[in-house]
Order: structure tokens, then C-alpha cells, then sequence
């Protein structure tokens, strides 16, 4: 779900989300006509309200303490003014929801850049719409240009002229050119130039930090990277670290002969911080194209040489195999020695890396910290499962949760046919949850967990509510037969597939839920529920992808008929379409010219004519 675009030109428009707020309001309109009644109708909040999501950037108000504002990344922009208890949504519902990344300049102007530089492995990342500007602390909002930015790494202001500032524009993720680099505002984001240009069309920057006791000298992280359908290439010869040191008007690659690697194909993301209490230590952290952990450099010298050091082990392991997820340094403001890495879990260091801890106290995937300047030794923490305090300067196990964080980001969900107040979802890296608890009753601020690493495909039974199931990435799929307090294995552990989408689909038979169908190469049905499969198609994809660590190939869609139980519909990523009349015994490729060759997203049938059937697509092609 990565910035898919639009087929056939390859890419939306610009202006195209503003066009579809249009549409989408006309048809308010249109149903307030036709059908008053639903368009009277409210919606109301039935949670989860204790369960985050990810949070990539954190604004610290220059006013006051405990005043906060967090990007969500697929849910705006946020603000606490009771230091993290309970948040309020500060931006509109007709933009973008998608935000990268957030900066406050010293007058109180508040900038947001739209679109997420995090690239995912499989999770949801959207691109944005350009770089916002609030006068008013969230309560409007104006672009203010670099609409063909894709996404924002991080913005930083100078920190005593309100109308200087720099972005970090990332460029869109399955899309080459656009406005990549480096961009300056000296009119407090009236107008924008490029300060910094990438090597070539896939290159954006990821990363900045300014040189706290000289705002003329900035560290740049430029990142090439690209996605395509079947292909992550998260590295290439256009990532590096530069610097300034006439704010901008030019920059030298601090490449090999600094210290620092040499340009090269397997360079993926890196990340810079600056320590505010010494501005001569620089440190720098790369990881590979691989997505493994590389190296941690250190400057004492303002950036003019940079050695590795011997840094603790639980460094680089906290970057897993997906270090181009995290691609940021925290550093403590009164203590240049006192570092945090974001990775899966928190790694702190209270030695500049050479001895490090594990805060496993919070939740994974770290990405945004911040230090109240006004609350000493209060920081903020932002991961993806939502939004943390510590008083006692971060230290190992004294973060708290916070109590109201409404902006998770869901796959699937399933309501209830007996109990439509019984509600299960699957959660970006929240695992699979749902509405109500031991006593059947459901509440927005009592939503728990059923199990699930990220959350996908989550079902209730429609004839016994007490039978639900949750499904990882990758098609690792559970059944409970109580609810969701115990569970059983099923789905990849039996299934002949060898390949399974992100998100693997797991379908009802419409007529009898006790009929399922698991798709991941293959078709795979089951006739009790899921606790055991038999194979009913061949490979109906076009074989392995070319990503030698993620499995492509695989099936997106599956649609049985209501109307007919031997009919199905199954789509794939790589564009095929087919159907069998007979269940699974002979497959039917539907070739149609006017079908695109791309990514299947959804299949449906007709409850009452199994020949007429529905399909969507991403827009996304092979290859591009």
C-alpha cells in the first residue's frame, strides 16, 4: 500500500487530493438530496482509543511545558497540552493524513511535511501533498509549497531567525524526480530553494542537523532509494552525508576521505545528529542496502574526520534486517555522551556508544524523541505504537504510555453479526485486537490484544461470534474458539503455498464460514474451519519476484460466489485475474484486454449472478 498510484499515467496528479475532497463532498451533497436520512447520519469514535500507532516526528511548543505536538503517520497532526496524557487532533480532516515530520520555529510557527520518508517493509507508508504552515498552532493550516516533495525526513529551524528553515524532502518512494533534496526558506516558508540536489532521480534527503553554536554549518543525509512492485532497492550511489557551512549555498560530500564510506552501491540509509551541549561531536550511523546494520562514526571536529568506534553489539542489532525503517540519532541536550539509537527496540547509551542498554519497557519500532527544554530531563518518545514520556531523562523503564493516542493505522477489521458491538481489527504493528474484553462488552479505551505481530486479516465467524481469527504478516494465521483468549495455528503452518503476500488473504465461504480459502502461490480450502487444508489450485502467479528478501508472487485476492459455492475469483500482485466454475479443478485466466497488467487489490462476486464479478487494482505495473 505504498504511494500506489494511478494508472495508466504511472502517477497522480498534482492537485489530484484536492480534486478528490471536491468529489467527495459533492457527493455529500448529492446523498443529503437522495437520501437525507443517511446523510443525517453520525459517526461516532468506538475506539481504540488506548492503542496507538506510529508516530514519526515530535514538536516541542516554545510556550510552555507538557504543550506537544506529534505527526502521526497515517493520521495528521496531534497536540498534548497536559504532557502526554491525552492528545487532540490539530489538523484538518480535507488534507493529507499522511506526516513525516514537524518543527516549531521560535516565534511559534509550526511547519509540517506531508508524506512519510519510513519506506516499510510491507506496513503502510503514503506520500504527502507538500510542506504545511500554522500560525495559529494547528488550528488552520496553509501549503506553503514543495507539493511534489513525496515525503519529509525532517525540517529544522534556525534557533533564533523564525523565517530561515530547512527540509529534508525525500522525494516519492515509487516514483523517480520530483522535488528531492535539500530546500531553504529564509521567508519562513513563502518560497523555497534547493540547497542541496541529489546525485540522480532516486536520491532525496532523509536527514538533517544543524550545528547548534553555528546555524550557518548543516549535516545532510541523502538517501537513494526506490520501490517498485516487486523490487525494494532501499541504497545506491546517491546516499551519503554532506555538509554546509555557508547555510547552504554549497556542500561537500564527506565521503572516504573523512572517514565515511565511499560512494557505492550498497550505501542505504544513514542518519546524523549534532550533540546540542558539544557541537563538535558529530555522530553518524549507516546501514546497508541490505538493510544491516553498518557502522557507527563519530566526529570530535566539527565533521572534518570521522572513526568508527567500538561500539556496543546492541547497536546494529537493534536495526534487525530493516535499518532503513529507523535512520535517526537522539541526542541528550546536556550530555553529549548520552545517545539513544531508535530501532526495534530502544537502545540507550550513556558512554557515545560504546556500552549500551535495551529498553524493552516500550513498545518497538522507534522513530521521534524530544527534550522539553522548559521540563528538564522530561522527553518525549514516539514509536509505532504511539506516544511516551519519561521524567527521569529516558532512562530504562520510566516512559509512560499515554492514555488517548486515537490514530492507529488498521488493515482489516470485521463487526459482529450476532454482536455488531463485538469488533475485531487488524493494527500496523499492534498486532490483532479487539472491541470487547472477558465480559463481552466493548468501550473505545478498553480495546486489548488477541495475538498477531502486525495485525492483517482479522475475522469473526457470522454464525458464532466465539470463533475469531488473526493473522500475521505473511499469512501466520490463529483461530479462537473462545473469543480470542486462546489460539490455535493454522493457515502458512498447513498450507502448500511457498510464497505468501503481507497481507495473505483468508476468506468465509459467504454460504458456510465453516468453508475458508488461504491464498498465497497457491489456492488452499478448508472445510472445518481452518484446522486443515487441501491444495485446489496450482501456482496461479507468474512465479518468484526479483527481491531476493521479500516474497512477490503471490496472491492478493480471493472471491468465492455466493450464489454458486464451485465459482471463485482470485487476483494476484503480479496482474493475473482467474476463475474456476468447478472449484480448484480447472483455472480459467481472464485476459480481457481491457484488464490492466497490475496489481490486484480486491475481487468480488455478485451475491446473485456468479458471472458478474468486480476487481480493483493499485495502478501499480511490474517495473515500475
Amino acid at each position: 500500500m505504498n504511494n500506489q498510484r494511478a494508472f495508466p499515467r504511472n502517477t497522480v496528479g498534482f492537485g489530484a487530493w484536492e480534486a478528490a475532497v471536491a468529489d467527495a463532498k459533492a457527493v455529500g451533497r448529492a446523498t443529503a438530496q437522495s437520501n437525507p436520512r443517511v446523510a443525517a447520519a453520525d459517526w461516532n469514535l468506538i475506539g481504540p482509543t488506548n492503542v496507538g500507532g506510529r508516530v514519526t516526528d515530535v514538536a516541542i511548543d516554545v510556550e510552555g511545558p507538557g504543550q506537544v505536538f506529534i505527526a502521526a503517520a497515517s493520521g495528521g497532526v496531534w497536540k498534548t497540552t497536559d504532557g502526554n496524557d491525552t492528545y487532540e487532533t490539530a489538523w484538518p480532516d480535507d488534507l493529507t493524513q499522511a506526516v513525516g515530520a514537524l518543527a516549531m520555529t521560535p516565534d511559534g510557527t509550526l511547519f509540517a511535511g506531508t508524506g512519510e520518508t519510513n519506506p516499510g517493509g510491507g506496513s503502510l507508508t503514503f506520500g504527502g501533498t507538500g510542506m504545511y504552515r500554522s500560525r495559529d498552532r494547528g488550528e488552520s493550516w496553509q501549503r506553503v509549497g514543495l507539493e511534489r516533495s513525496g515525503a519529509f525526513g525532517r525540517i529544522v529551524t534556525h534557533p533564533r531567525k523564525s523565517r530561515i528553515l530547512y527540509a529534508a524532502a525525500s522525494g516519492h518512494l515509487y516514483l523517480p524526480g520530483g522535488q528531492r533534496g535539500v530546500y531553504k526558506s529564509t521567508h519562513g516558508g513563502d518560497s523555497w530553494q534547493r540547497a542541496l540536489t541529489g546525485e540522480n532521480s532516486t536520491s532525496g534527503a532523509s536527514d538533517l542537523a544543524m550545528d547548534p553554536d553555528n546555524p550557518n554549518r548543516l549535516y545532510a543525509v541523502m538517501w537513494d532509494h526506490q520501490r517498485t512492485p516487486g523490487l525494494r532497492v532501499y541504497g545506491g550511489r546517491g546516499s551519503g552525508l554532506y555538509m554546509t557551512q555557508n547555510a547552504g549555498r554549497s556542500w561537500r560530500r564527506v565521503g572516504s576521505a573523512y572517514g565515511l564510506p565511499a560512494r557505492s552501491e550498497d550505501i542505504g540509509r544513514m542518519a546524523v545528529a549534532v550533540a546540542p551541549s558539544n557541537a563538535r561531536r558529530v555522530d553518524v550511523t549507516a546501514i546497508g542496502t541490505d538493510g544491516r546494520y553498518d557502522e557507527f562514526y563519530v566526529s570530535n571536529n566539527r565533521g572534518r574526520s570521522f572513526s568508527t568506534i567500538d561500539e556496543s553489539p546492541l547497536i546494529g542489532q537493534s536495526q534487525a534486517t530493516f535499518g532503513w525503517w529507523f535512520g535517526k540519532i537522539f541526542v541528550d541536550p546536556a550530555d553529549h555522551e548520552h545517545l539513544f539509537i531508535p530501532g526495534v527496540p530502544l537502545v540507550e547509551s550513556r558512554d557515545g556508544g560504546a556500552t549500551a542498554f535495551v529498553d524493552v519497557s516500550v513498545h518497538a519500532d522507534q522513530h521521534a524523541m524530544q527534550w522539553d527544554p522548559k521540563s528538564p530531563g522530561t522527553v518525549y518518545l514516539g514509536n509505532d505504537g504511539g506516544m511516551y514520556r519519561s521524567r527521569l531523562n529516558g532512562a530504562v523503564g520510566t516512559y509512560g504510555l499515554s492514555r488517548y493516542m486515537p490514530w492507529t493505522q488498521h488493515y482489516t477489521l470485521d463487526v459482529g453479526t450476532q454482536d455488531p458491538t463485538r469488533v475485531v481489527t487488524g493494527l500496523q504493528d499492534q498486532g490483532c485486537i479487539r472491541s470487547y474484553g472477558e465480559s463481552g462488552n466493548s468501550n473505545p479505551d478498553t480495546w486489548n490484544s488477541y495475538g498477531c505481530g502486525d495485525g492483517l486479516e482479522t475475522l469473526i465467524n457470522p454464525v458464532n461470534q466465539n470463533i475469531v481469527y488473526g493473522c500475521s504478516q505473511y499469512g501466520f494465521c490463529n483461530r479462537s474458539d473462545d473469543a480470542g483468549r486462546t489460539s490455535t495455528p493454522i493457515g502458512q503452518t498447513h498450507s502448500a503455498s511457498g510464497r505468501r503476500n503481507w497481507l495473505t488473504p483468508l476468506e468465509f465461504d459467504p454460504n458456510d464460514p465453516s468453508i475458508m480459502y488461504y491464498a498465497g502461490n497457491v489456492v488452499d480450502r478448508s472445510t472445518d474451519g481452518g484446522r486443515s487444508w487441501t491444495q485446489i489450485s496450482p501456482d496461479l502467479t507468474r512465479g518468484v519476484d526479483e527481491d531476493p528478501d521479500y516474497p512477490f508472487g503471490t496472491i492478493t485476492a480471493v472471491a468465492p460466489a455466493r450464489s454458486d459455492p464451485n465459482v471463485l475469483y482470485v487476483g494476484t500482485d503480479d496482474g493475473r485475474l482467474w476463475t474456476t466454475k468447478n472449484l480448484g479443478q480447472d483455472w480459467i485466466e481472464l485476459t480481457d484486454p481491457v484488464l490492466p497488467d497490475i496489481y490486484v487489490t480486491r475481487t468480488a462476486v455478485s451475491p446473485t449472478n456468479a458471472d458478474v464479478a468486480y476487481v480493483t487494482y493499485s495502478g501499480l505495473p511490474p517495473g515500475q
